[in-house]
């Protein structure tokens, strides 16, 4: 079967390519969902915070661990076989959340098999694309696929909210299920594209990037719940991930093949780059999940308020980005980088100042519209960035770690950002509580056990009618400890996107003193996946 053409497409878009780009749009909008839907979640299966978002986090994580790993298993078995199984794996995961009524199953199927196969699915469809499609229309397709994952990135929270206030949080991953079915259906058409370069495969370097990732990131995991073994998770994967890189090393000087070639940071625009991804989406792992947890739990906003107050993020990074991508070569790549991580640092400092004060989603529109500015930025140069410098038979071996990256960069967002929230939540419950002239004192340790295990699971609302038996004093007291600590904590959990972000700064003054990068085809498959 040779490569499409325009001929078979509506619009001059092949039909391939419209799978291939609904398969990406399925995957952005996917934590979206959860996101938006966070209390509805915990309200149905009757489980905390905490819970879902380290559900979220290991989503991250399993995808990055097993990316590079992944990507070899689609070299040697076949790209399309590992597409077509990585789907079924996503829609599994997906059709689970429809019927789960635990958080283990959420885990176990959503968390876990949904994440091994996005790193199924992701590094083979990038493969797919440039084996199905050839010069003005694989630039399209890629185009394509980068701007549905953008449109998923915008509309994501307003479709979340939309369906799980109106109707249920498991219609929308019904839907997913339904999209996946149809590119399934559809995957017939898609011709495989067989692997020719070395079969060889570096278990050891799997298992070292596995462990040391993993143990990072559960590691934090494990403190937010109060685990005993969070040093020594953190241990193991600091270890691992020094042993990687010893190791890949080795390798090298042996000749040996290995599971990504370390040579490829010796290139400053791909190290660089790959540093800026890692901060990116650390920022965003940690505004995604602090933002939700208090709109839903310390407003009370449903899923579709939540999802409408954060639409000016998601919208304005989707403009942004797509007028910037345009726009490319007219300003200095290195500089617009700059711009966005100076945006996300300013738009995060007044969100932490906003916070106390504010009441409604009004007051967050400006902070957030300049955070969605700054990501939008950010998306549309860096994955150009990292790859310019790369062959054009590198490049595949190059965006697989740029997406490792991403998503592991996510991931220990997402889990630092909510550990350090609901740990801010616990110390505050406690010091405030027992330093308060109005509770008695004999209550003081028992109103912070309460407020702690509550905080989780209740609003500010929730817990006003819990209290309406209590005298009016007390009331008053332990409401306003309660929103005092929440305040606290969402504050002092933006400090996690702020320091990434002011790291992102200080790492953009130096990219300014590198030359600038050639453009790339592969830019057109940028940020958003």
């Amino acid at each position: 079967m040779a490569p499409a053409d325009d001929s078979d497409a509506t619009d001059g878009t092949p039909v391939q390519g419209i799978l291939l780009a609904a398969a990406m749009f399925v995957f952005v909008i996917d934590t979206s969902f959860m996101n938006v839907s966070i209390s509805a979640v915990v309200e149905d299966l009757d489980t905390t915070v905490s819970g879902v978002q380290s559900a979220v986090a290991i989503e991250a994580l399993v995808s990055a661990a097993f990316i590079l790993i992944s990507s070899k298993i689609g070299d040697l078995f076949g790209r399309k076989r590992a597409f077509v199984l990585g789907m079924v794996f996503y829609a599994v995961g997906a059709l689970a959340m429809v019927v789960a009524q635990g958080l283990a199953a959420i885990i176990v199927f959503w968390a876990v098999l949904g994440g091994l196969g996005a790193s199924l699915y992701l590094p083979a469809m990038q493969s797919l694309i440039h084996g199905n499609f050839e010069g003005k229309t694989r630039a399209k397709v890629f185009a394509l696929v980068g701007a549905s994952g953008a449109i998923a990135a915008a509309i994501g929270p307003l479709i979340g909210g939309f369906v799980t206030t109106l109707l249920s949080w498991r219609v929308g991953f019904l839907l997913e299920g339904l999209i996946i079915g149809v590119v399934l259906l559809g995957s017939r058409g898609i011709r495989d594209v067989p692997y020719t370069g070395d079969r060889s495969v570096d278990l050891t370097g799997a298992f070292l990037s596995v462990v040391g990732m993993g143990g990072l990131v559960l590691g934090v995991l494990a403190w937010q719940e109060g685990g005993e073994y969070v040093v020594a998770l953190l241990a193991i994967g600091a270890a691992a991930m020094a042993g990687l890189v010893a190791w890949l090393r080795r390798r090298k000087r042996e000749g040996r093949a290995a599971l990504l070639d370390p040579g490829l940071f010796s290139s400053r625009l791909f190290s660089t780059g790959v540093t800026q991804i890692f901060l990116q989406q650390v920022a965003l792992g940690g505004m995604l999940i602090a933002l939700p947890i208090f709109l839903q739990l310390v407003w009370g906003y449903n899923a579709l308020q939540a999802g409408i107050t954060l639409a000016p993020l998601s919208l304005t990074m989707f403009a942004v980005a797509l007028l910037a991508g345009k726009r490319a070569g007219r300003r200095r790549a290195s500089s617009i980088v700059l711009a966005g991580f100076v945006l996300l640092a300013a738009s995060v400092i007044g969100l932490i100042l906003l916070v106390p004060r504010a009441d409604n989603g009004w007051h967050l529109v400006v902070p957030l519209m300049l955070a969605g500015a700054g990501l939008g930025l950010l998306a549309s140069q860096l994955n150009n960035y990292a790859l310019s410098p790369l062959s054009e038979e590198r490049v595949g071996e190059g965006a697989g770690v740029t997406s490792a990256t991403g998503s592991f960069g996510l991931s220990f967002g997402l889990a630092f950002a909510g550990a350090i929230m609901l740990a801010t939540l616990s110390v505050s419950f406690t010091n405030m509580a027992e330093s308060s002239s109005v509770l008695p004192p004999d209550d003081q340790e028992r109103v912070a056990t309460v407020l702690e295990e509550d905080a989780q699971v209740m609003s500010d609302a929730q817990l006003g009618e819990l209290l309406a038996g209590q005298p009016e004093d007390v009331q008053d007291e332990v409401l306003g400890i309660n929103d005092d600590a929440r305040d606290l904590a969402l504050q002092v959990a933006l400090l996690v996107a702020l320091l990434a972000a002011l790291a992102g700064v200080v790492v953009g003054f130096r990219m300014t003193r590198l030359p600038d990068p050639a453009p790339s085809e592969t830019d057109q498959d940028v940020g958003f996946g």
